[in-house]
């Protein structure tokens, strides 16, 4: 079985954006999930009481379940290890990019990881809708981020004119190509966007928690929801082609940010299922033997920004098998092999899978163009 692994999500944006607003949100918001942050400075996580001078190397708990570290760039190996000890108990680590390094590079470290309890979580920019303009102005570098980004959250959406925020997020969408485009207030995005919540024992999933009625109306006295997306579930009894698998994963849409699930693969692999971790443009499989007595099926959840869910349902089933003339060929393994790490039945190329951004820091699970 596969060792669990731990989304390591990197959140950027230039000064006053609203990072570390939306990270606070993310905390409190947290209910049961541990959330590990790795920041250069405590002073503006602002949870519960807590009043810590930020100094390199110190870790704190947040008082509820979740851990709080200063780093500089060069320690982030050092701390993704402590923070992915089994006994911290994470489900999540984040990085607050500001005053660390380029997002780039923060990314490049997670990707180069040999740490195996990690998995690459996504980049997210926070862009602020009401500077947007001054920000690419003083900051020639934002163009550049929003092309790396693989979710943009256009924060502050309620202190700009509609006609203003229908600008800014066009533009913000042409830049960031196909990463997904969401809009916030005061930074609230819904945990479940960027991972897993975890529901607490003894709590039923959707009600409202303490959290919820604590801190539902922040800033100026009324609540505000969260950033929608949408989450689409997809059961098939019927095992995936693998060709026609990646050709769906490569051609997937804009706004489609997280995939998650296991796939059949019928008669290419009939020992394992594979389990599928896509964000952004990244994608990785793990094969695992099928449980035994367990139904064979594929479980995908696809969660997204503006995404056509009957299309996608579509085209996950065209990727089914469609009888015993449509049997996969030997080769047809190739491209999934690709992003499935330390396979070495990996080729070197494949030209009907081949991917426009794969990174050169992890030849078998990148980040799929």
């Amino acid at each position: 079985m596969t060792t669990q692994q731990i989304p390591v999500v990197v959140l950027a944006g230039f000064l006053g954006a609203g990072k570390t607003t939306l990270l606070n949100h993310l905390l409190r918001s947290a209910r049961g999930t541990r959330i590990g942050v790795m920041v250069n400075d405590f002073g503006d996580i602002g949870i519960d009481a807590m009043t810590v001078a930020g100094q390199v190397g110190s870790t704190v708990s947040l008082g509820n379940g979740c851990l709080c570290c200063a780093v500089d760039a060069g320690e982030l190996d050092e701390y993704l290890e402590v923070l992915t000890r089994p006994e911290s108990r994470l489900d999540v680590i984040v990085i607050e990019a500001s005053g660390l390094a380029e997002p780039e590079e923060l990314v490049r470290m997670v990707l180069a990881s040999e740490n195996e309890r990690v998995v690459y979580g996504g980049l997210v920019q926070v862009v602020d809708a009401s500077e947007f303009a001054a920000t690419r102005q003083r900051h020639p570098g934002t163009d550049r981020h929003l092309g790396l980004a693989d979710l943009v959250v256009v924060n502050k959406a309620d202190r700009v004119p509609a006609d203003e925020l229908r600008s800014v997020r066009e533009t913000v969408a042409g830049l960031a190509g196909r990463a997904a485009v969401i809009e916030a207030s005061h930074g609230r995005v819904d945990p479940e966007l960027l991972f897993d919540r975890v529901v607490p024992e003894g709590e039923i999933e959707g009600q409202m928690s303490i959290e919820d009625i604590l801190y539902g109306s922040e800033d100026d006295g009324h609540a505000h929801p969260h950033a929608a997306y949408e989450s689409l579930s997809v059961t098939a009894s019927t095992p995936l082609h693998p060709r026609r698998l990646m050709a769906f994963l490569d051609s997937r849409p804009e706004g489609l940010y997280r995939i998650k699930g296991f796939v059949d693969l019928g008669p290419a692999d009939p020992a394992n299922r594979y389990t599928v971790h896509a964000v952004g443009r990244f994608l990785r499989f793990y094969p695992e033997p099928w449980p035994a007595g367990e139904e064979r099926l594929t479980q995908l959840v696809l969660i997204g920004s503006g995404v056509d869910a009957a299309a996608l349902r579509k085209e996950l089933a065209g990727c089914e098998l469609n009888g015993p003339q449509d049997v996969p060929d030997e080769h047809a393994m190739w491209g999934i092999l690709r992003y499935v790490p330390g396979s070495e039945d990996e080729p070197e190329t494949d030209s009907e899978t081949d991917s426009e951004t794969q990174t050169d820091s992890e030849p078998g699970a990148g980040r799929a163009g």
